[in-house]
């Protein structure tokens, strides 16, 4: 009833519109765990919900294989973009990103996981306030790292006028490429007062580094305040959740595969230390000098060697 008298009325605000006259995309994120995830997993996942005001957090996703009904689910909550945070072996954290309807699709291996409750960094920004997306130049050098961009970008990117949201820009995110991962790190933009020094001609003089951007009253510099994630791409699929695979890193390996080679390699260790004992066990036998205790063990009448020698 309210909806409606406001429309009759003409007191119904319309739809965003643009400079040049087009109206604004809405973008709305949808956050899903899977189950098996930890308690860090949690705390990370919730730290980067709380920094996405046009995100819907949904109950956990109890299928491993049918991924596709994800995006039935997305388009049940009025969602375009879809963040999954499948856990595997309750150890192994992996993130799917994709684009409702039509994709793509970006599968990422998340590293070296820090929640804000374990930084304890003395920064801190306003809930719900947009922030500035900068990425590193390599980023327009090759066709995959374009896709991650702009996936990154209608991810993170707060519309404006969403509806949990501040008109307020205080924060930056960081993207960042090396060694083939991607540095995702989030820092405060704080301003402080321009400190006054005198200078040799007694007059006051406003300090500034290469550090610090110095304006007339304030200094501004950035304060780090979590969370950190390392993003490693695996594969990109043309599709939401299927379809062909566009891209597919070859430097990837698998946590699985790493951890079979540690054990292989411990097992190797240890049956290489079993096969020298066995053989300096024979080589003392043969030559009769197998002891016990310090002392020649006495031959017995009914071995082997002794009734076939």
């Amino acid at each position: 009833m309210g909806g409606a008298y406001k429309s009759l009325n003409g007191s119904e605000k319309a739809d965003p519109v643009s400079d040049n006259g087009a109206r604004k995309q809405k973008s709305r994120v949808l956050v899903v765990p899977s189950r098996g995830i930890t308690y860090r997993h949690r705390h990370l996942i919730n730290d980067l919900a709380a920094m996405l005001p046009h995100g819907k957090r949904d109950v956990k996703f109890d299928s491993k294989s049918k991924l596709y009904e994800l995006c039935e689910l997305a388009e049940m909550s009025n969602c375009n973009n879809l963040m999954y945070w499948e856990a595997r072996k309750g150890q192994d954290l992996y993130l799917w990103m994709s684009r409702i309807p039509n994709g793509p699709t970006i599968k990422f291996y998340c590293q070296n996981l820090q929640t804000m409750e374990e930084l304890h960094f003395v920064g801190n920004c306003l809930k719900g306030s947009r922030p500035i997306l900068s990425f590193d130049a390599a980023f327009d050098k090759q066709p995959h790292l374009k896709v991650i961009k702009q996936m990154f970008l209608q991810t993170f990117g707060v519309p404006e006028g969403a509806r949990k949201s501040k008109p307020f820009i205080d924060h930056v995110m960081t993207f960042s490429i090396a060694d083939g991962k991607i540095w995702i790190r989030n820092y405060q933009i704080n301003e402080t007062e321009a400190k006054a020094q005198i200078g040799e001609d007694g007059e006051a003089e406003k300090t500034s580094s290469k550090s610090r951007t110095t304006t007339k009253d304030t200094d501004i510099n950035l304060v780090e305040i979590g969370p950190r994630l390392t993003l490693s791409p695996v594969v990109i699929q043309e599709g939401s959740f299927g379809g062909p695979i566009i891209y597919e890193n070859k430097q990837f390996v698998s946590p699985n595969q790493v951890r079979a080679d540690l054990r292989r390699q411990q097992a190797g260790k240890h049956n290489a230390r079993s096969e020298q004992f066995v053989e300096r066990m024979a080589k003392k036998g043969d030559l009769g000098l197998r002891t016990h205790g310090g002392k020649k063990m006495p031959t017995d009448a009914l071995d082997s060697r002794e009734l076939f020698a």
